[in-house]
C-alpha cells in the first residue's frame, strides 16, 4: 500500500477534524460541546503542522530539520513567505490557542481557523 502524500494526509486530518466538530453542535453562533471543539481544533492544527513540515522540507531541502516549536516554524517560514507566515500566526491563534487550549465556543473563530488551515495546506498541493 502506497503511503499518502503529506497533502493527502493533511486533508485526511481535516476531514477527521470536521467530523469531530459536527459532534459539538451549535446554536446562535456558539458551539455546545467544548470537548469536540477542542478535539477538532487539535486535529486541524496537526494537519497544518504536517503541511508546514512538507513546505519547509521543499524549501530547505537538505538543510531541513524538524522544527521544535511554533517560534521555530514562524522564524523559518518568515524567511520564505510572508503570506504563509500570516496564515500560520492566525491558525495558531484560532485553532491552537482559542480552540484547543481555551475551548472557545465561537463558531466564527473556529471556522476562520479551518479556512486558514485549508489555505496553508494548499501551499503544498501537488501540481
Amino acid at each position: 500500500m502506497k503511503a499518502a502524500t503529506p497533502y493527502l494526509e493533511s486533508l485526511r486530518y481535516m476531514d477527521n477534524a470536521k467530523e469531530n466538530l459536527k459532534k459539538a453542535g451549535k446554536d446562535d453562533g456558539l458551539y455546545d460541546d467544548i470537548k469536540y471543539v477542542r478535539t477538532a481544533s487539535g486535529i486541524a492544527y496537526n494537519a497544518v503542522l504536517i503541511a508546514l513540515d512538507e513546505y519547509l522540507k521543499r524549501k530547505e531541502d537538505n538543510d531541513y530539520k524538524k522544527p521544535k516549536s511554533i517560534e521555530d516554524y514562524t522564524k523559518r517560514i518568515a524567511k520564505q513567505n510572508k503570506k504563509l507566515l500570516t496564515l500560520v500566526n492566525d491558525v495558531y491563534d484560532n485553532l491552537h490557542i482559542l480552540g484547543y487550549y481555551h475551548g472557545t465556543k465561537s463558531v466564527k473563530n473556529i471556522q476562520a481557523g479551518f479556512e486558514e488551515a485549508y489555505a496553508i495546506i494548499d501551499f503544498i498541493k501537488e501540481q
